[in-house]
């Protein structure tokens, strides 16, 4: 690259920087920066001072990979400005680095693109905000381990003191403090004479420099320092900048690192290694069977909460307790029962009713999901699970006010979830079809696009001191200090898969960045949906995010014949697939729908009749059959065959649904390709003959029977007294108790009763179950505002530009009163302002003039008249790009743009 550039070319602020540039540069600087669009600035010195702002700012250090926030800390410790050649030595040291040579150009293009460096190969000079951000100072030690300049370092020094250093290190004196640094500096920048001089060192004293020379570089010394301190101090290889404190001057730590920035340079981003591979075929079939898992899961989640779920705590969210009993439900560890719940909630299947007695229960939407194919529906709970910012695998820990985070309670929230879990997928996609990943591979891919932030701040493997304090701009990636311990994934089945963490372990190894814990999440979360099957993405899964055809294995060597067989840890890797639009998402949704649709079981008809009270339902059930079978029997078991219980109780519940005794024996003859047993005909007519004998209804409550020894024996039952009988009649019972209450108090003696209404026909209690009213999912919390679609982008490139004209463009004076400066309003006269718009509609002319709306902002606008009149101008505006009528007392004045 040439170094050499026109002074006089040069630009001389990131104003003029980003007006000589394209738009489609300015398109890629606003969509790689969004905030700098929110709201759109008025001209391009205005985007200029956004783009330099500390959260702006900030915000884009954080999406540096590694590689290219390593060029911007090298440049923070460069001159400034620096030339391409010095931040090429500062990352590729003395020696060179090929791979760094190569990589260079592209991050420098980047910090380039997002405003963050500007200025010409020979003049490159990093935005002030994040020089201030990166470069070493006391407080916050550079992420590279450099300290001060000798200049800086020096600058508290005396002037007897600084001529002492020069005496000793062999130096002429001479005759100020600025001179005397200059030639120290060029002392330490010289190899030949800081070899000679380091020669001469003790070894003692090289010993120290060695502990300091990638950091941290400050120290303490006594008032009276060792020899070996005394030494260096005398040379000025250790300079001190406060008292009892030294540091090493970066001159020195640069030469003794042989001119690298950073101990590690990292130009490459690491390859995710493939683990295992499997057949196609079989990661399919396996991501199918839990996808299938995944829909009945929920289903069995919901149909247990259908009258009505557990109860919402005042503070929100779902209790301990509660949350217990629903993974026994679901026989499943709690945190995989609380992921569940709040995948229901997060696709809108579940929510608070909103009630006084406030609970949980399904929406509205829950039907019209079931009745959707199960293809669809999986897509649907697919699709939320990618979007939503909610993180179920921090329930249970404590947030920043010590409060225990609970499943569908607040503060489970994290914006950078989905980009997470987006990039994970994309990253299973980039290796062969059926591979599944290294997860320590994957994370250190992860790591590498986004540091976390001990390596922005100096504690990683940028060569930064260990342990530094943290840089003012690093954020808190964990909302709570409970963050910190938790995420390990254990291996499930020897399959190369994560499973889920069920026991709140520590993640191994003290990972402690949110990043890399919800990357865990996401592969066993995705194992568990189904996107992937045994740890590789299956073609579903793929389709999902909009992935292209995985690459195949081309050779026979190392095709894959086995669950345990390794692939090459070569195989190039397939570009990302692109982020997908709201409407790119649903077509890739139904793709993939399309796709696991033929690898579900297809549900059955019938089951199997067995003569001790159970039926075997060997796969799937249609849905009218399943929802029937729910009422007449209760679950045993699950697994591949569903095995139901046929008692009393179940069948009594059928009864109270409205069903007749021969419409139960025609339903399991109908259903069953075994004969009805004898014993469940029997115990069906046992139960009808028994059933609505008994009446109950509501006076407070009754019981209401044609036999009076029934209620005699009632009323002998010593089980009765808590129920407060009494006879009015000899076939009417009264109670204390409600009519519910009554019931359950008789059933539970033994008998059968059936509620009553008032006018005495028997309630039929169907199976309708309750619901919400109409609910909407919950709204990801956004990552910052969102990255704007071509159209906005294009308006917003183009409104800038008409104001970068408005305020830079040369003016003539109207009226004989000066225009103003660039950026100033232009102020005239009213009756100068009526007669210069006046004149511009005859000659066609355009005006810059000052407006200020009526919330009182001030702009500038560069218009051409149509017509004056009524006390408004009406204008093609340039700067919004439109016919706009104006109020002419509010136009402050105007000016003829020169030529």
């Amino acid at each position: 690259m040439s170094t050499e550039e026109n002074p006089a070319a040069a630009p001389r602020s990131l104003a003029e920087a980003l007006r000589g540039r394209d738009d489609v540069s300015l398109a890629a600087l606003l969509r790689s920066r969004p905030d700098l669009i929110t709201p759109v600035p008025t001209d391009l010195t205005q985007l200029a001072t956004r783009a330099g702002t500390r959260a702006s700012v900030v915000r884009a250090l954080e999406r540096l990979d590694r590689f290219t926030l390593q060029t911007a800390q090298a440049l923070a410790i460069a001159s400034e400005p620096a030339t391409y050649d010095e931040l090429l030595g500062l990352m590729a040291g003395d020696d060179g680095d090929p791979a760094v040579s190569d990589a260079l150009p592209h991050a420098l293009g980047t910090l380039r693109e997002q405003a963050l460096v500007w200025g010409g190969d020979g003049r490159l000079r990093l935005v002030r905000t994040a020089r201030e951000l990166l470069a070493p100072s006391p407080q916050h030690p550079s992420p590279t381990g450099l300290g001060p300049t000798v200049r800086e370092a020096g600058a508290g020094i005396s002037p007897g003191r600084i001529q002492e250093i020069l005496a000793t290190a062999g130096l002429p004196s001479t005759h100020d403090s600025v001179s005397a640094l200059d030639a120290l500096t060029g002392l330490f920048d010289d190899p030949e004479r800081m070899s000679a001089l380091l020669d001469q060192a003790p070894s003692e004293s090289v010993e120290v420099l060695e502990r300091l020379v990638w950091g941290p570089p400050y120290g303490q010394v006594t008032a009276d320092p060792a020899p070996r301190l005394r030494w260096l101090l005398d040379r000025g290889l250790l300079l001190p900048t406060a008292p009892g404190t030294v540091v090493l001057p970066r001159e020195v730590a640069l030469r003794l690192r042989a001119g690298r920035a950073h101990r590690t340079t990292e130009p490459v981003p690491p390859p995710v290694e493939a683990a295992a591979a499997h057949r196609p075929q079989m990661v399919d079939a396996t991501a199918a069977g839990q996808a299938y898992t995944a829909l009945a899961t929920v289903e069995e989640l919901l149909k247990d909460w259908h009258e009505g779920g557990p109860g919402v705590l005042r503070a929100g969210g779902l209790s301990v307790r509660d949350l217990k009993r629903t993974a026994v439900a679901l026989d499943v560890p709690e945190p995989v029962a609380a992921f569940w719940v709040e995948l229901a909630y997060a696709a809108g299947l579940l929510a608070s009713d909103g009630e006084a007695d406030e609970r949980y229960a399904a929406t509205p939407a829950y039907d019209e999901w079931l009745e959707r194919p199960a293809g669809e529906r999986w897509a649907r709970l697919a699709t939320a699970w990618l979007a939503a910012t909610r993180t179920p695998g921090l329930v249970g820990e404590r947030d920043a006010k010590d409060r225990t985070l609970s499943a569908l309670g607040p503060g489970l929230d994290r914006s950078s979830a989905p980009e997470v879990r987006h990039r994970v997928l994309a990253l299973l996609a980039g290796l062969p079809e059926g591979a599944a990943p290294d997860t320590g591979s994957l994370l250190a891919r992860l790591r590498w696009e986004r540091p976390p932030r001990a390596d922005r701040t100096g504690g990683g493997t940028g060569g930064g001191p260990g342990g530094g304090t943290p840089s003012p701009y690093a954020r808190r990636t964990a909302a709570h200090p409970a963050e910190q311990a938790r995420g390990a994934a254990a291996r499930a089945g020897g399959s190369g898969a994560p499973g889920y963490p069920a026991d709140g372990a520590s993640a191994a190894g003290g990972d402690d960045d949110l990043r890399s814990r919800l990357a865990r999440w996401t592969l066993a979360e995705a194992e568990m949906l189904g996107v992937t099957g045994r740890g590789a993405l299956s073609s579903h899964g793929r389709a999902l995010i909009g992935a292209p055809p995985a690459p195949r294995h081309t050779d026979p060597q190392t095709e894959p014949t086995g669950p345990g067989d390794k692939l090459p840890v070569h195989h190039r890797q397939a570009p990302a697939p692109p982020a997908l639009s709201p409407a790119e998402q649903a077509t890739a949704a139904a793709a993939a729908a399309r796709l696991l649709d033929p690898l579900l079981p297809e549900p059955l008809d019938h089951v199997l009749l067995q003569a001790d009270l159970t039926a075997v339902a060997p796969g799937p059930l249609e849905r009218p059959l399943a929802d029937m079978l729910g009422v007449l029997a209760d679950v045993e078991s699950k697994g591949g065959a569903t095995v139901y219980r046929f008692t009393p109780a179940s069948v009594r519940r059928a009864l109270d649904a409205g069903r007749s005794a021969a419409d139960l024996h025609a339903f399991l003859a109908a259903h069953s390709r075994t004969p009805v047993p004898q014993p469940l005909a029997y115990l069906v007519d046992d139960v009808a003959r028994r059933h609505g004998h008994l009446r109950v209804g509501a006076a407070s409550s009754y019981v209401r029977c044609d036999d009076d020894a029934v209620l005699n024996e009632i009323l002998a039952d010593k089980r009765a007294a808590g129920l407060g009988l009494r006879r009015l009649a000899p076939t009417v019972l009264a109670a204390r108790t409600d009519p519910a209450a009554l019931l359950e108090g008789l059933r539970a003696m033994g008998f059968a009763p059936a509620a009553e209404s008032a006018e005495g026909d028997v309630l039929i209690a169907r199976a309708d179950a309750y619901r919400t009213p109409p609910r909407t999912p919950p709204e990801p919390v956004p990552d910052g505002p969102p990255v704007p679609d071509d159209t906005l982008l294009a308006a917003a490139i183009r409104a800038v530009r008409a104001g970068d004209l408005a305020s830079t463009a040369p003016r003539k004076p109207v009226g004989g009163v000066a225009a103003g400066a660039p950026g100033e309003l232009p102020r005239t006269s009213a009756a100068d302002t009526l007669a210069g718009l006046q004149a511009a509609v005859l000659t066609n002319d355009t005006l810059w003039i000052g407006y200020v709306n009526a919330e009182g902002g001030a702009s500038q606008r560069v218009i051409a008249p149509i017509r004056v009149e009524g006390g408004f101008v009406t204008a093609y505006d340039h700067t919004a790009d439109e016919v706009r009528t104006y109020p002419l007392h509010r136009i402050t004045g105007v000016a003829e743009l020169a030529e």
